[in-house]
Order: structure tokens, then C-alpha cells, then sequence
């Protein structure tokens, strides 16, 4: 099976892309030189030059010039001197995929650092160079049309720019600069030709130098091309040969040797220092060494660079061993890094708006203010809900405070409307299981459980329902019931699909709320009946994720609005008359009901919002983790007009008196705002059809109506009901939009505390060895005896077909 891309990183080779500022600077002469300079300081090494793509004539090639040539890859040659993706079209010739290329290029550095290491044990220690050049400027379109700036960033390898040294060349060179530095490409040193005219030479040493801490090395024009070939080659020989250029060269080459040997030192030792100084999060330290902290080198797409077991290892056996072995491997995220990634990591469009907006606005001011970025957000967020009640949109900085927000102003309104006084008791509504974040007012908001028993100030300030759960067992879908809710609800059912499953229209019609309604019902009197006063039902919709995966019966999360904005007589008396109250259908009844869609909402589960799915809409609701498609912090607390109103009044101390210093930055307004409008986008081009095909899709429905409508995952529904048929091990699984939940089998009993899905963690961080793109794995976290993996917005079918092969490895292994 084809693996992804690593990053080209070896201990035995010495890899450099070379980038010009323009076509027509000199990078073939320069990667030349360089080359021909580190095979004569390093004569025992293999020193390796690569074009991943040549265009135009063989004869008009400047590596020709050569009498005694260095090894030269090519892996996709061109006749048309023009940019490849028009070489590309015009050579009738299949064009590579980006993924094709990339391959390529990796296959042959493979096959130079297997070189450089046979040599090396030869010559008994050194290293290999390979000069990697590309074609035309920085963002010149690759075969397939991808700029190179965009295309090689898989790759990560530290780059060398050749400026341009002609009339216009230093802004030339500072813009190509610019643009690799914002991809995150490490530029080692600019190049370029020494003009005595214009001398862009002398500004750019002393603006990088003062800038950026980069050394700029210069060197003289060389000869003008010769009609004869014969007398042209002679004159490229004597110009590669003369003293000064190669006196330049060796000093830069000395200084890229040596930064080669600093980036493996810093990467063997990060995982130590980090053990030393850093305090970790949701993790007992005293069972973690450094040899379970992941080292992680950059990250693109859906994967990080990390460092690979043979690589942390430290005896000298396994040293002379990792010689050859790539030091860095791809690692799925398999966790969307804590649940935020929806647009693959370095997204060159959500790069480009953090700069634009921190070039423009840097962070302002927000109280009583307002830009751009903000407001088109909010708009965008309001329209793309769809819900008549929500008219008001609050900023904050994450999920915990954008849960605390949402509580402070769902109980406001709550007292308000039955006229309690501030110092009376309130609870929270929920369903047990439920998280809402790590801050102390979130936490509260949860029942005593693991997360939050041992924190000295927490105080349970609620009642959390029981509710029946979704599971494929045994390649059926089912609604499951807990011990003791049986008497309830019955022993649950068994359904088709799980579209039928989330048909709650439907089963509504057919009588299925029935038993919910009464339960919930009851339970309501019965808290009334011991004096228990509630400000707030509030609910992860669809599924509780910290609480275990657990995906909860949609019919009864919709019940549970429905019967608690019918009960407004089981929570106290309005201070209005109920006619008034429901004659504006947007006005809450009942409880203020607030969605907690921190991590379900923004398509994490198929759609914009999780609401969707219940047919209800809630009075507020809370938005973050792919708010930024997986880029910076921000969170969005929208509620309606009747829940804003609560806080108008001539005393400003009625206000709702909650903000932050970077409350609604520009930032992360702008990332926010092109990540939806970017995954608003991907919907409507049908994106993600190739996940509905696989076997979600409800037969029978016409392309539109399934669009709509349908129930889907990125996981095939075979894989998950393949899975649920792993009896001895596997006691269900399901899949929604991008997550796959696996809840394993535990005699000692579920929860977080349980170690089931630990196995199953390590066989999956075990991953594949071998394969073209070099080593990989998937790096995934555990709930207690759910192992769960999530993909992001942009994970292709390949990807999930290798994730869904190496998961049933590793199960096999486990």
C-alpha cells in the first residue's frame, strides 16, 4: 500500500532545495557549484543533484557545463522551455499529481541517503549531499498547477534562495523570501550573482542580516553563453574552477554542515528538555518519560513530521543502524490535534489570512468597537446557522469560556423571567457524561466525575440525565439501554441504518418518544417535588465527546427540548403572562436550552450545525475548535434577541460584565471567516460525496435529498459494521462526519480510568515501516476504552482507506 510523504531528513544526508527569486537567476549554476565545491572539501561522500522537474532543451542545460559531472536525478523532464504545468499539458503525457511528484522526489532521496550511507561506512563516518533545485521562481506552477512554494511543503527540506540580481531583483528576492517563510520553509541563505550596477548584492546582505539573522553570499556573473557549445562548456569549466567563487561556497557549505548536525541535535534532544521543563496537560508526569513525548518536526495536511522510535533510541548499535533510516516520520493526527483540525495543518489560505489580518490590524481594541473581520464573521456564523432565534454573537477565547459565557447568560435570563432573587441557588439541566471544559464555572456545569472530583473548588451544580446510547453491534445499528433504564425505555431496537436511527421525524410520528417523554417528564416533577430550581438545559448535541464518545439517541435529545419548552409550570413562575411569551415563536419557554457545539458543530459530524440533525434550535449556542479550521484559538457564543435583552437595563452593572484582552482578534476573526466560508464552499461543491457513496448513502434517494438529508461518515459504514462484529474484543462502534469511535470490550468496567483501548493506541503508533513515501504511522488518544480516530475536512479517501487497513492491523496485533 502506497504510504504518505515523510519529510526528507536523514542522518546520512545533507538535503538543500534550491528556490530562485525568479527564472533565469542562476539556480543551475549555483546547485552546480555547490556541488562540485562539497565533492572536493567532502571526497569520500556522495554528493547528489535532483531536479524533480526540467523543462526545455537537454543542450541548454548549465549542469552540462561539467567535465567530470555530479550524479543528476531527474524525475519528470519537459522539451518546451516554458513554466511546467503548460510543459506539462503540451508534452501529451499524463500529468502527476502532486502526490505522484512528491513521491518521486522522496524515492530519490532515499536512494542518495542509502548511497551516502554505504559510502560513509566505506570511509568509516560522513555524510552525503543532495541539492535539490526547482524549476523557474518560488511560486511557478509545478506540473499539476500547484505553485512550488505550495507543492514541495511536505518535504520541509531547509532551502536555499537565489536572488535576483537585475533591476527590480531586490524586491523580487524579498517577496520570494517572504513567500517561502510564510509556508514555513527554513531559508539557510540567499545567493545571487554580484552586479556592480545596480549592487542588489549589498542591500540584501545587510536587510537579511538585520532582518532575519541570514547570510547572503555573492558571487560573479558568470560568462555569457557562447554560440559554440564546445567553447561555451570551456569557458563554465573555468568559471566553476576559479578561487574566489569556491572560497564562498565552502564557507556557506560549512555553515549548512554545521546546521545540519545543530536541527538533529535539537530534535534528539527536545523530548528531554521537554520532559525537564514542561507541564503537560491532562497527563500524570510521573508516568511519562521522555521517551513517550511525541517530537514533532513540522506538520502539513493531515500529518505531523515526528520523530521516528529508531531515531530516540541512543545506543550505538542502533545509531550505526539509524544511519540510514529516515529520521522523521509521517504521523496521521489521528486525534485532529485535540479535536480542532478541519483544514489540514499549514493551510496556505488560512496562513495568508493570519498574515493579512495581523498586518493589517495587528489586535485592537474591542469593546465598543468593532472591524471588519469581526462583523463579517458573526454575519457569516448567523446565516450559515440557520436558526431564527440566534441574533447576537459574543467572542471569547475558547471552549471553556465560551461554555461559561453561555451559562452566565442562559441563567441571567432564567432569574429574570421567574424572578428570582441573584442569590438564589440555580442548577444546570444536562445529561451525565457531560463536559463543557476545564475552567472552574465549566466544570461545574458537569456531575462529579474524573475530570473534575479532585479540584478543590468544583461544585456540581446540576442534575444530569440518563439517556439511551447509538452502537453498530454485530453489524446492526441500535438505540442501547443502560442497566436500570430498561424499566424505562425496553431493551432499545434494532434499525437498518443508521439514517433510520436519525429519522427522528419519523419515529416521533410512529409513537417512539413516547417512553422518553414520560421519563423525562417525571423525572422533572419529581426535582420540582424536592425543591430543585434550574436556570439552563444544557447539552452537547448528538454526542458527548470527552465523556466518552458516546453518541446519544437523537430522539431523545429532542425530546428533552421539546418536553423542557412545554414545562415552563415544572421551573417556576414567569413574571409575563405565557400567552405573551409564546406569541414571539424566537422567545424561550421553559429553560433557555443551549448547545454546547464546541466540538460537534462546523461540520465535524457532516453538517454546519449539529441542531440540524435534532430539528430543534437552540436559544445559545457555543462554537470553537474547527471555528479557525484548526489554526488559532477563538470561540463565538451566539444567542437570540430575548436572551440579550435580559441584560438591558440603565444600571450598566446589569451588563454582562465578561470580555478578554484578545476578545474577538483580528486573527482570528479573519482565519475564522475564510475557514468557514472555505468548508461552506467545500459543501457545495460536493465534496465529500466520495463519503457518502460509501455506503451511506440512503438508497432509492434522489442526489439532492441525500445531499441534504443524509447521515455519512468519511469511515466506510463497512469498516465500522466489520468492526462491531469483533465480538470478543469490541463491544460497538460508530461513525458520524469525520469520527470513527471504537468502544473495546472491559471486564474491570468503561470509563476513563480503563486501559482497554491502550493496546490498540500503541499498535496504531506503531504503524508501517517500509513504503515509498517512508515510515509512517497514526498518532491517536484514547477515552478510557473508547479509541477513537478523527479525520479532518481534507482527509482524502486514500488516506482513510491506509488509516482503515492500518486500524485493522493493529487490532490483529493489540
Amino acid at each position: 500500500m502506497k504510504s504518505p510523504v515523510a519529510s526528507l531528513l536523514w542522518r546520512s544526508l545533507r538535503v538543500y532545495q534550491v528556490f530562485g527569486a525568479n527564472t533565469d537567476v542562476g539556480k543551475t549554476i549555483f546547485t552546480t557549484l555547490l556541488a562540485r565545491t562539497a565533492r572536493k572539501l567532502w571526497k569520500d561522500e556522495q554528493v547528489s543533484f535532483l531536479k524533480p522537474v526540467s523543462t526545455g532543451a537537454d543542450d541548454q542545460a548549465d549542469d552540462l557545463y561539467d567535465s567530470n559531472p555530479i550524479p543528476l536525478h531527474t524525475r519528470n523532464v519537459y522539451d518546451v522551455p516554458c513554466s511546467p504545468h503548460a510543459a506539462a499539458l503540451a508534452s501529451g503525457r499524463p500529468v502527476p499529481s502532486d502526490d505522484v511528484l512528491l513521491s518521486r522526489c522522496r524515492e530519490s532521496a532515499a536512494q542518495c541517503a542509502a548511497a551516502a550511507a554505504a559510502a560513509a561506512a566505506a570511509a568509516a563516518g560522513g555524510k552525503g549531499w543532495l541539492f535539490m533545485e526547482t524549476a523557474g521562481g518560488v511560486h511557478s506552477p509545478g506540473p499539476s498547477g500547484t505553485t512550488q512554494a505550495d507543492l514541495y511543503i511536505p518535504l520541509r527540506a531547509p532551502s536555499l534562495l537565489i536572488g535576483d540580481s537585475r533591476l527590480g531583483g531586490i524586491s523580487q528576492t524579498i517577496s520570494a523570501f517572504e513567500s517561502l517563510r510564510i509556508r514555513g520553509y527554513d531559508v539557510e541563505s540567499v545567493l545571487l550573482f554580484r552586479e556592480d550596477l545596480y549592487r542588489n548584492h549589498d542591500y540584501l546582505a545587510e536587510y537579511f542580516l538585520k532582518n532575519y539573522g541570514i547570510q547572503v553570499s555573492s558571487v560573479s556573473h558568470p560568462p555569457r553563453r557562447h554560440d559554440d557549445a564546445h567553447r561555451d562548456a570551456e569557458a563554465m569549466q573555468t568559471y566553476y574552477d576559479r578561487k574566489d567563487s569556491q572560497e564562498i561556497t565552502a564557507q556557506l557549505l560549512g555553515t549548512l554542515d554545521d546546521k545540519h548536525a545543530h536541527r538533529l541535535s535539537r530534535l534528539d534532544s527536545m523530548a528531554s528538555k521537554a520532559s525537564r521543563h514542561i507541564w503537560y496537560p491532562f497527563t500524570q508526569q510521573s508516568l511519562v518519560g521522555p521517551e513517550d513525548i511525541m517530537t514533532i518536526d513540522s506538520a502539513h495536511g493531515d500529518y505531523f513530521q515526528t520523530l521516528g522510535p529508531a531515531s530516540q533510541r541512543s545506543s550505538s548499535a542502533s545509531a550505526s543502524a539509524s544511519k540510514e533510516a529516515p529520521v522523521l516520520r509521517s504521523s496521521f493526527d489521528a486525534s485532529a490535534s485535540w479535536w480542532t483540525q478541519g483544514l489540514g495543518h499549514s493551510n496556505p489560505k488560512l496562513t495568508l489570512a493570519a498574515a493579512y489580518a495581523a498586518g493589517r490590524y495587528g489586535h485592537v481594541m474591542f469593546a465598543s468597537a468593532i472591524h471588519q473581520p469581526a462583523m463579517s464573521l458573526a454575519e457569516t456564523l448567523l446565516r450559515g446557522m440557520k436558526n431564527p432565534r440566534l441574533r447576537r454573537v459574543f467572542y471569547s477565547d475558547n471552549g471553556s469560556t465560551g461554555t461559561e459565557v453561555a451559562v452566565k447568560m442562559a441563567l441571567r435570563a432564567a432569574r429574570k423571567r421567574y424572578g428570582w432573587d441573584a442569590s438564589q441557588k440555580l442548577d444546570i439541566l444536562g445529561l451525565k457524561g457531560a463536559y463543557h471544559g476545564d475552567t472552574i464555572g465549566a466544570m461545574d456545569c458537569a456531575e462529579p466525575g474524573i475530570y473534575n472530583e479532585k479540584i478543590e473548588w468544583y461544585e456540581a451544580k446540576g442534575y444530569w440525565l440518563d439517556y439511551p446510547t447509538v452502537l453498530c453491534k454485530e453489524g446492526n445499528w441500535t438505540v442501547t439501554v443502560a442497566d436500570g433504564l430498561d424499566s424505562h425505555f425496553g431493551r432499545g431496537r434494532a434499525y437498518r441504518s443508521l439514517h433510520d436511527i436519525f429519522d427522528v421525524e419519523a419515529r416521533e410520528a410512529s409513537g417512539q418518544h413516547h417512553v422518553y417523554e414520560e421519563y423525562i417528564t417525571s423525572t422533572l416533577q419529581r426535582l420540582r417535588d424536592q425543591g430543585r430550581q434550574f436556570g439552563a438545559l444544557m447539552l452537547e448535541p448528538i454526542v458527548l465527546g470527552a465523556g466518552g464518545m458516546e453518541l446519544v439517541d437523537p430522539l431523545f435529545q429532542r425530546t428533552l427540548v421539546h418536553v423542557v419548552r412545554k414545562s415552563s409550570h415544572l421551573f417556576g413562575t414567569p413574571t409575563r403572562p405565557l400567552s405573551d411569551l409564546t406569541r414571539d415563536p424566537n422567545e424561550w419557554t421553559g429553560l433557555p436550552v443551549v448547545f454546547d457545539e464546541v466540538f460537534t458543530g462546523l461540520y465535524r459530524l457532516g453538517r454546519f450545525t449539529p441542531s440540524s440533525f435534532l430539528g430543534v434550535h437552540p436559544d445559545v449556542s457555543v462554537h470553537a475548535k474547527l471555528l479557525t479550521g484548526g489554526l488559532v484559538p477563538l470561540c463565538t457564543t451566539l444567542a437570540s434577541d430575548s436572551i440579550f435583552g435580559s441584560f438591558l437595563s440603565p444600571d450598566k452593572t446589569d451588563a454582562l460584565l465578561h470580555g478578554h484582552s484578545y476578545t474577538a482578534h483580528p486573527v482570528g476573526c479573519q482565519v475564522a471567516l475564510e475557514a468557514v466560508r472555505e468548508m461552506q464552499a467545500m459543501e457545495a461543491r460536493g465534496q465529500w460525496d466520495w463519503a457518502r457513496a460509501q455506503g451511506w448513502a440512503r438508497q432509492g434517494a434522489a442526489e439532492s435529498e441525500a445531499r441534504a438529508a443524509d447521515v455519512w461518515s468519511a469511515w466506510p459504514r463497512s469498516l465500522v459494521e466489520r468492526l462491531s462484529r469483533l465480538t470478543d474484543r469490541v463491544a460497538g462502534a460508530w461513525a458520524l462526519g469525520s469520527v470513527l469511535a471504537l468502544h473495546l470490550k472491559d471486564s474491570s468496567g468503561s470509563g476513563y480510568s480503563s486501559n482497554a483501548a491502550v493496546g490498540l493506541r500503541e499498535a496504531l503508533d506503531q504503524g508501517r515501516s517500509g513504503g515509498g513515501g517512508g515510515p509512517w504511522n497514526a498518532h491517536s488518544r484514547v477515552l478510557g476504552n473508547v479509541l477513537y480516530l478523527m479525520a479532518s475536512q481534507v482527509t482524502s479517501e486514500t488516506s482513510i482507506r491506509q488509516l482503515s487497513e492500518l486500524l485493522m492491523e493493529s487490532i490483529r496485533k493489540s
